[in-house]
């Protein structure tokens, strides 16, 4: 992987006990203290449910853009089914001076999956952050996919919150109920070919930190990709593949460890011009994001508090209305 990213192998941590999990959550522990991004392997992710997505995935965002729009949200801003290249600035999230120009990526975005009648989701407040999903109506596959990878991420996602406890001396079950019902989202980023050079400061996704908790990226070894900026102020790549997948901390999280953890600065940028190299790039992104109502505050283990508590759901919606988006409550 690249220097700087670490490459860590979860199988320890899966079969080998607690000895195992203690010895991958001290590696996840450092890769968090100095980059805040690290890559896994030995995850148990079957290999179909990427490919098969992937595929769904690649064969939507061929299709016409007017087949594309018939599944956009017809409440602008939701954060649900299709949205076109040009819709979202991900600079603005940091309310920079200047800001950029629009991301050059289209993207579908898919919400969980498993709700109840439980008034968690079905109240008021739930409504705001459980919009029903909007599938496409081709390829015929892509809803059962999408459905199956976005629990395959969630198993994977609760482990690592595990490890993370471990890390941070904590019971290792602290976060179970603090994301089980997660308000998080998976992105799937599609950034086209480059035909036309893009405009002075035009990326294909701006420089921005994540919200959340981990978000957990399957990606493409395509030029135009991931960079992550460290500690020092250099950008460095960030290699991506689809099943080594890679993993960054979000705002929330770098709030619970007291800045021991870093949410890092990234941005994807655009493939170079010379010798014709202006492919387009697949992404998927899983983003934990914790239960809306759990009030995020500096862990007991970590010293005295740096910021002020925040609720989760409160905290996304802020930074959705930065970009664009906005949950929104169903009538």
């Amino acid at each position: 992987m690249s220097a700087g990213v670490p490459l860590i192998d979860l199988a320890p941590a899966r079969e080998g006990g607690r000895a195992g999990r203690a010895h991958v959550a001290r590696a996840i522990d450092e890769a968090c203290r100095t980059i805040g991004f690290f890559a896994i392997t030995g995850h148990g992710v079957p290999k179909p449910v990427v490919d098969e997505l992937r595929g769904a995935a690649h064969a939507f965002f061929a299709l016409p853009l007017a087949e594309k729009l018939r599944a956009r949200h017809p409440i602008a801003g939701t954060n649900r089914g299709y949205h076109p290249v040009g819709g979202e600035t991900l600079s603005a999230s940091l309310d920079a001076p200047a800001p950029a120009p629009p991301d050059l990526k289209e993207f579908f975005h898919v919400g969980p999956v498993d709700t109840t009648g439980d008034p968690y989701y079905t109240s008021a407040l739930g409504r705001r952050h459980f919009e029903p999903n909007l599938w496409p109506a081709a390829p015929a596959e892509f809803a059962d996919v999408a459905t199956t990878y976005y629990r395959t991420m969630s198993d994977l996602l609760r482990f690592l919150m595990r490890l993370a406890a471990v890390a941070l001396e904590v019971d290792e079950t602290f976060f179970d109920d603090k994301v089980d019902r997660s308000i998080g989202t998976m992105r799937l980023n599609y950034y086209p070919a480059q035909p036309v050079a893009p405009r002075p400061g035009q990326l294909r996704a701006s420089t921005h930190t994540d919200y959340g908790g981990f978000t957990i990226l399957s990606g493409e070894d395509v030029a135009g990709g991931l960079q992550a900026l460290t500690r020092g102020g250099d950008w460095i790549d960030v290699a991506t593949s689809p099943h080594t997948f890679v993993v960054n901390i979000g705002d929330l999280l770098m709030r619970w460890t007291n800045d021991r953890w870093l949410s890092t600065m990234h941005r994807v940028v655009n493939p170079p011009v010379a010798g014709g190299a202006h492919g387009a790039r697949l992404s998927i992104a899983f983003f934990n994001h914790p239960n809306y109502d759990v009030l995020i505050e500096c862990l007991p283990s970590q010293g005295p508090a740096k910021h002020p508590p925040v609720l989760s759901g409160n905290y996304r919606d802020l930074k959705y209305a930065k970009t664009g988006l906005t949950p929104v409550e169903r009538r």
